[in-house]
């Protein structure tokens, strides 16, 4: 199966122009999301591609040594951008992974293993198990700003049910439970993507569904079409999972790293 990881990378933003050349810690957004991808490739055999509408970006992309491809700047989203730019640079790609260009903290680890699951579900995803104590942090995070977070519901098989800000699944017995273990029975959603080659291109035509448009969130319009969705449990990381959408995340972002220590290495 040959697969490609496609970095949609915009350079207008409302909130943050010129946001994937912007230096976290005196390495590029663009860089720092390239490197995972680079690393998942090495593991896995996967192309990184670059998927731009700017020439400031084509020519950083070129800089740091990763190919990259112009698409329409009018494409509506980045999943848009992820199958113009596969059918323009990798049209034999059997499986394309969208690794948004402003999430350069995925681990590479997330990014393989969605490769390693390609066969399992028309699109692959993945999640994290929260331990308690994740799961209460959530809980308080969602008292101020209740649409952050995303869980998943899933059958035994790994094949996810549902995905909702909510947090689910609700918990009749949680007191038994948090006395049993350290880890809740719930699944935080990771937002990457995998997709079949015929999933993608169906996605494309798809017209936003109905709760997709109630919750925000687009993977509810594959299920609410029929595709299957494959939730891939993976570790969670120790560095920030959310993208960076504003100067003042990337400036989080960076004393973060000073406090920690960057894991980067070119």
């Amino acid at each position: 199966m040959k697969t490609v990881v496609v970095i949609p990378a915009r350079y207008a933003s409302q909130r943050f122009p010129g946001k994937p050349l912007h230096l976290i810690n005196g390495v590029s957004m663009l860089a720092r999301t390239v490197r995972a991808a680079q690393l998942a490739g090495q593991a896995t055999g996967a192309s990184v591609l670059v998927a731009t509408d700017d020439d400031r970006i084509a020519a950083h992309a070129k800089e740091i040594g990763v190919a990259s491809v112009m698409t329409d700047p009018d494409l509506p989203s980045g999943t848009d951008r992820c199958r113009a730019a596969a059918d323009l640079a990798a049209p034999d790609a059997d499986f394309i992974v969208n690794l948004q260009g402003d999430a350069p903290f995925t681990p590479p680890e997330h990014v393989a293993a969605l490769i390693a699951n390609a066969a399992k579900g028309d699109v692959v995803t993945p999640v994290i198990q929260l331990t308690w104590k994740a799961l209460d942090a959530l809980r308080e995070n969602k008292k101020t700003t209740p649409f952050s977070g995303t869980t998943c519901i899933r059958a035994p098989d790994g094949r996810a049910m549902w995905f909702s800000k909510k947090i689910i699944p609700a918990m009749r017995k949680e007191d038994k439970l948090r006395v049993a273990g350290d880890v809740s029975p719930v699944l935080q959603h990771v937002g990457l993507y995998g997709y079949s080659r015929t999933a993608l291109d169906r996605i494309a035509k798809l017209k936003q569904s109905h709760y997709e448009e109630l919750e925000g969130l687009e993977q509810l319009r594959f299920l609410e079409n029929g595709l299957s969705v494959y939730a891939v449990s993976v570790s969670p990381s120790q560095l920030p999972s959310a993208g960076i959408d504003t100067p003042e995340d990337a400036e989080r972002a960076t004393r973060f790293l000073r406090e920690i220590g960057d894991p980067y290495t070119p």
